[in-house]
């Protein structure tokens, strides 16, 4: 089965005192572009969650944002009292020097000051990483789920259009077979009128078959069908196992090939119907290209 890249995860877990809630989101890209926005108490854990979360994904534009709730009745931050007890004796100071008088309401005065509130960030437990660990394995596993998901309806739509072009392909056959006699009346035609010249008749029977040979399309249409079967084969079944390496390149380089076989198809068609053909042909594989970078 194939993956999609795109998706989005959420996670969340409990510690003692904080609800920790993971957001994971994807979208397609050649690479892995892997951002992380995490409140700055699990700043130091950041690399080992990169490295958790690397592994799962493989490939994509990733974004992770974590935030935590505070669930607990202990304040999210705490009042830094002997910070504020230092500008409340230099403040005594000040006004003793120049002779004013102190502010009237202390708190709103001190309280304003750089550094009078601290965010309970140096009191990071092993329970609280343990649970954030925790909320992006249920994101990530919320991720996968989603990408299966949209998987799946990438692999109806290939589906239906690897069998367009399959019956595309079949509708070549009587203008093919109606070509070769026509191109051979046209020539002997034009030659017709050439009364005052004498030409060698068997040269002119060996030069017509050289041209009606390359203008076959035997060899591109078995090759066509076997790019076809490879990338059918390529996708697996809907249901089946999930690869351990993303198919997605693999997938835009069969899908490449098949263009070569079409294009080469429409140069060599002179035929208005096939020439036809091969434009739905094409539009058909156009459609493909597209999704295919969506697949992981």
């Amino acid at each position: 089965m194939i993956l999609s890249m795109t998706g989005f995860g959420r996670g969340s877990a409990i510690s003692s005192n904080k609800k920790i809630i993971v957001d994971i989101k994807s979208l397609n890209s050649k690479q892995l572009d892997l951002s992380m926005r995490v409140p700055s108490c699990f700043k130091e854990v950041e690399l080992e969650s990169r490295a958790r979360i690397t592994p799962r994904v493989e490939r994509g534009k990733v974004e992770l944002n974590a935030f935590t709730e505070q669930i607990s009745d202990e304040a999210p931050v705490k009042i830094n009292t002997s910070v504020l007890a230092g500008y409340k004796a230099q403040l005594d100071n000040l006004a003793v020097q120049l002779g004013i008088e102190t502010p009237a309401d202390w708190f709103s005065t001190l309280l304003r000051l750089p550094d009078a509130l601290k965010a309970d960030s140096a009191e990071l437990s092993d329970e609280d990483v343990n649970a954030f660990k925790e909320a992006i394995d249920d994101a990530l596993d919320q991720l996968i789920l989603f990408r299966i998901a949209e998987g799946r309806k990438l692999y109806s739509f290939f589906i239906s259009k690897i069998e367009n072009i399959f019956s595309l392909l079949e509708e070549v056959t009587p203008y093919e077979e109606e070509r070769v006699p026509k191109i051979k009346a046209r020539l002997e035609e034009q030659l017709s009128r050439l009364s005052s010249m004498e030409y060698d008749r068997g040269r002119l029977e060996q030069e017509l078959i050289f041209y009606l040979e390359k203008l076959d399309v035997t060899e591109e249409k078995t090759r066509l069908r076997a790019h076809l079967n490879y990338f059918l084969e390529t996708m697996g079944d809907a249901d089946g196992e999930i690869p351990k390496q993303g198919q997605g390149k693999k997938l835009g380089f069969i899908a490449q090939e098949m263009g070569r076989e079409i294009n080469t198809l429409g140069s060599k068609s002179n035929h208005a119907a096939m020439q036809k053909i091969v434009v739905k042909m094409k539009d058909e594989l156009e459609q493909i290209k597209e999704q295919v970078l969506n697949v992981l």
